[in-house]
């Protein structure tokens, strides 16, 4: 593909479509050569109507945080996969995740010349449906979806989440609130596990490694190896475990005390009895769900990005 046949369409967050060093970056980008049309989000979902519309355009450019990405993903996805824009991406939000873990420049100029630049890498996508009764009800994810206790600290402040989830950062009071106020149970099945009744402080489907504002849930993650990487923090019953759990959040056990750790194409969670539903972040989109199924789709998309990212299988470390 030369550059006369590439298009870009940049969808741009509201709150940051004012940002001075996104706008000179446009501007710049234009008068380089680079083919750009930009549309402005004014209400939820709107970045996902402008995805899945951007019809002749090469490229879809997600300009705002997580929530952006997420919508522009959902947006590709209601797309033939062959119809498929590539998906660049330049971080405007206050925690970028996705962004920071696969190595993009923060900057916006930087950010939106490197999706010219940038290699083309396929990746998975992760599919999630809240009926098991139709396929309609469903939404998807590029990064992590957190659950129970880790989904109502993301929605709020992703400091609370560093505070009781970092090691050298953690904090007594964080980890005792969580302790105290924050169990959920529900049937969990797996591949190779039919069900298992679980009492959960809270749990991380990762298809990439970092939520939270840099909070790494999933440090073996592979963007594009048809998995998930599934953390179950389990509840625990005294105070006293605090230091056990800090020990398996830095080494991340596949079966430790308080920490599991696994892989999988897929995952399901069933709430019981009178139990209530489930809080779920999907990139910062928020559910609470009695159910949910997560399933990958594996190579869906295409991403500008570093093709030494780690999270790719060809990566080889030096």
């Amino acid at each position: 593909m030369n550059a006369s046949q590439t298009r870009y369409l940049l969808v741009a967050n509201g709150k940051a479509a004012g940002n001075p060093e996104l706008r000179e970056g446009v501007n710049a980008a234009r008068q380089g050569g680079m083919s750009i049309d930009v549309q402005v989000t004014w209400e939820a979902r709107d970045a996902v109507r402008f995805a899945r519309d951007a019809q002749g355009f090469t490229h879809v450019i997600a300009a705002g945080g997580d929530g952006t990405v997420n919508e522009v993903v959902n947006g590709l996805m209601l797309l033939p996969k062959a119809k498929r824009p590539i998906l660049g991406i330049v971080p405007l939000g206050s925690a970028n995740d996705f962004a920071n873990s696969i190595g993009l420049p923060l900057a916006p100029d930087e950010a939106l010349r490197a999706v010219a630049s940038l290699s083309v890498q396929w990746v998975d996508v992760v599919q999630v449906s809240f009926d098991p009764a139709t396929d309609s009800a469903k939404s998807y994810y590029l990064n992590m979806a957190t659950g129970g206790f880790g989904a109502e600290i993301s929605s709020s402040t992703p400091k609370a989440l560093k505070r009781v989830l970092r090691g050298h950062a953690y904090s007594v009071m964080g980890a005792l609130k969580a302790w105290r106020h924050y169990r959920y149970r529900a049937n969990l099945r797996w591949e190779g596990v039919q069900q298992q009744h679980s009492s959960l402080l809270m749990l991380a489907l990762g298809n990439a490694r970092q939520a939270g504002g840099g909070q790494v849930l999933a440090p073996q993650a592979k963007l594009d190896d048809g998995l998930l990487d599934v953390l179950l923090v389990k509840e625990f019953p005294s105070v006293k475990e605090l230091p056990q759990l800090v020990r398996e959040l830095r080494s991340f056990p596949a079966e430790g005390q308080l920490v599991n750790y696994f892989t999988t194409p897929w995952f399901e969670l069933s709430t019981y009895g009178d139990e209530p539903p489930w809080p779920l972040a999907l990139d910062g989109e928020t559910h609470e769900a009695f159910y949910f199924r997560v399933e990958v789709v594996p190579r869906a998309i295409q991403v500008a990005m570093p093709s030494t990212c780690p999270m790719l299988s060809s990566f080889k470390p030096a």
